[in-house]
């Protein structure tokens, strides 16, 4: 059992599988962060991170999608687009919102949007361009898993506890194996 564990193919295994569950880990932190410490106020590279919360946009995106959202250029948003954007009137006070761009106007004051949930029958009030955090780009399919996993607590505890634990208990083996080999080392010489 011995000769097995200090083969190299089970090192390099081992050394694969840690990173695996290193970068899981570190993209969990990610979007934690970026959501919820800095409130969606962060970018990266101009684009940041949402989370549907509603119905709303139905079959488009379900409840727990993450969608990656870029692009203020208010000029370039069309009719089609599906706009984020904080609310300011009503239910959608202090709520981000994503719905699709109906209408566009232009005046003195810059763009304005109408906006409606493609699942709701009635539109949403007028969204000025001050408002928008920009265009949905991309739904990322395995942040949403991420998501929905996170978001229940058995996931929570697999997904995130256990790889921790199972991380600290690997690096607590790979020390003892060095300080065994050190000893042994040293008694050669």
């Amino acid at each position: 059992m011995k000769k097995i564990l200090n083969s190299k193919f089970v090192k390099i295994l081992m050394g694969i599988f840690k990173a695996i569950i290193w970068i899981v880990a570190i993209m969990i932190v990610i979007v934690i962060v970026m959501q919820r410490v800095f409130d969606n106020k962060v970018t990266i590279n101009n684009y940041r991170i949402f989370t549907i919360a509603t119905g709303s946009m139905l079959p488009e995106y379900k409840i727990g999608d993450v969608i990656i959202v870029g692009s203020k250029d208010y000029d370039k948003i069309k009719v089609g687009d599906d706009l984020v954007y904080m609310g300011e009137v009503a239910d959608y006070k202090d709520k981000i919102i994503t719905h699709r761009v109906i209408d566009i106007n232009y005046n003195n004051n810059g763009y304005s949007y109408t906006t409606k949930g493609i699942n709701n029958t009635d539109k949403d009030p007028i969204v000025r361009q001050s408002q928008v955090y920009g265009v949905v780009k991309y739904k990322t399919v395995l942040l949403s898993l991420l998501s929905r996993v996170l978001n229940n607590s058995y996931g929570f505890y697999f997904l995130v506890f256990v790889p921790i634990v199972l991380l600290i208990f690997l690096e607590i083996l790979d020390f003892i194996k060095s300080k065994e080999e050190k000893l042994k080392n040293d008694q050669a010489e």
